[in-house]
């Protein structure tokens, strides 16, 4: 035993050094994600500030707070998503970055008070939305004064209070680099064999192996081994790009958010050694590849949220590979979850491994 894992490890070994020796292949794994984080990064990490995604709940039973909910619907400052009935759904819509703020209107808005109407109108937004809630506040805050102005003049009758929820929330930046990063999981564990393993084919090289004492077991072990550890130094790249360019916030423990890494390629890997070890040479491993690859790039958040979709496509989504890949390791990384929070992920990603590699083994050719 101890002689069949001594195997292993100078086959992964060699299985590393060639990757590194490389440059093409450290082009497509490292050098080409590398370009996407500033391409995705530059444009999801700007906010060009000239108008504010709001939700607009009006609880106010008062003429004058009816006519106030309207007039913010049509005020050019404001997107109102107009499909938010309560808080409940606007909380949601916010921890996903898809509001600025929510603008409450309470019942007793525009109620006479010792012979003047008040009322007090409330902004919640999350800390990732300060700025936007100051200037919200501020907005509403100028629609007010003509109005307390007509009414009184010593103190304003109306006022707009702001609210700082403690939900987290997400950047759009949060999820395309999770997205990024299933993206470069998918470049190292399928298109890296499925280039290698046909060249080796016709070289020779696999049926010079397949005379010797190795195993199919032995070399996918070692291909494992050699791909998880070129995976991390990638994704250590774009970590540390993420991080000192865009300023990602990194609130998950970064031994788990390694072991699931290290997990997620191990899964995808299994693809890469099912669709390369089957295939006699290019002609019939790329085509193949990209029926199974461009799916899951699109639907399953790669570059964009999965709940950008319709819910008929979400649920399709769910049941490919990458996405309990990408939804862990965002749950990990920018969501502050731990390991033992993510049952359904992992789950999904046990399934997955016994199925591709239980393929892979069935279909792998030395010739």
């Amino acid at each position: 035993m101890k002689r069949k894992f001594y195997t292993v490890m100078v086959f992964a070994r060699l299985n590393t050094k060639r990757f590194f020796r490389d440059k093409l292949a450290i082009f497509f794994a490292i050098i080409f994600p590398l370009v996407f984080l500033f391409v995705f990064g530059g444009i999801f990490s700007k906010n060009n500030g000239t108008s504010f995604k709001v939700a607009v709940i009006n609880q106010s039973t008062t003429t004058f707070g009816n006519s106030f909910a309207e007039e913010i619907k049509y005020n050019k400052l404001f997107k109102v998503d107009k499909t938010i009935m309560d808080i409940s759904a606007a909380n949601s819509k916010m921890s996903k970055n898809q509001l600025d703020a929510s603008i409450i209107i309470p019942s007793n808005f525009g109620q006479i008070d010792k012979g003047i109407a008040r009322g007090k109108i409330n902004v919640i937004y999350t800390t990732n939305s300060e700025q936007a809630g100051s200037a919200i506040v501020a907005v509403l805050n100028g629609q007010l004064e003509p109005v307390n102005a007509k009414i009184l003049k010593s103190s304003p009758p109306f006022s707009v209070v702001s609210t700082l929820s403690t939900n987290k929330s997400l950047t759009a930046f949060d999820y395309t680099f999770s997205g990024l990063l299933g993206f470069s999981i998918i470049g190292l564990g399928i298109f890296g064999p499925i280039n290698v393993f046909p060249e080796l084919k016709k070289q020779g090289i696999l049926r010079r192996f397949h005379t010797t004492p190795l195993r199919v077991w032995q070399y996918f072990v070692a291909t494992m081994i050699s791909q998880a550890i070129v995976g991390l130094v990638a994704i250590a790249v774009l970590f540390s790009a993420a991080i000192t360019i865009f300023h990602l916030k990194v609130t998950g423990n970064y031994m788990e958010i390694v072991l699931y890494i290290i997990l997620s390629i191990i899964t995808i890997l299994g693809i890469g050694l099912a669709l390369g070890g089957w295939a006699k040479n290019e002609r019939q491993a790329a085509p193949l590849s990209n029926i199974i690859v461009f799916p899951m790039i699109f639907l399953s958040g790669t570059f964009f949220p999965t709940y950008l979709m319709p819910i008929w496509l979400q649920k399709v989504s769910s049941f490919l590979p990458l996405t309990p890949v990408i939804n862990g390791i965002r749950l990990l990384t920018t969501e502050g979850y731990h390991l033992i929070n993510l049952g359904p992920q992992l789950l999904a990603l046990g399934i997955w491994i016994i199925i591709i590699y239980l393929i892979a083994f069935k279909v792998f050719r030395w010739e």
